[in-house]
């Protein structure tokens, strides 16, 4: 079981690396100019919100859900792929990643460094990790059942 939580694992952070850094998709056609940032949090969480008709459901589901749900898959297969199953070592690494894209996308002005990104890509990783524990209960429930019934 470790080793497939450690394949999906891999094969989530190629996927990842390809969509938040060069996939065209999520806006990294060009090279932007100037370095671009917000360090004021929940700004663009607000932005967005507030402006959601005028953005459109899709730019604004993609900046506030999506930066959740793109960590989910993280937070989930961290503690499958490691022995380290505890919410503050997901906690930590799922900000840590979420930091490296941030800085990455900063100097490669490939986006911009937004604090609300890293605040939502935490709460995505956390998500996933309750998930995890979630599916992980219910299994050995079951498997507990299965030997003795």
């Amino acid at each position: 079981m470790r080793m497939l939580g450690k394949l999906l694992f891999f094969l989530y952070v190629l996927f990842l690396i390809y969509f938040l850094l060069f996939s065209d998709w999520y806006g990294r056609s060009g090279e932007l100019r100037d370095f671009r940032y917000n360090l004021e949090l929940f700004k663009e969480i607000k932005r967005f919100w507030t402006y959601r008709e005028q953005l459109g459901f899709f730019a604004t589901f993609t900046n506030l859900i999506g930066n959740i749900l793109i960590f989910v898959p993280f937070g989930f297969f961290l503690p499958m792929a490691s022995k380290y199953r505890s919410f503050f070592s997901t906690l930590f690494y799922s900000f840590g990643v979420s930091l490296c894209v941030e800085i990455f996308q900063f100097f490669a002005k490939v986006g911009s460094f937004d604090v609300d990104d890293l605040f939502l890509n935490t709460v995505g990783g956390v998500a996933g990790f309750i998930l995890f524990m979630i599916c992980n209960t219910v299994r050995r429930r079951y498997d507990e059942k299965k030997r003795h019934g």
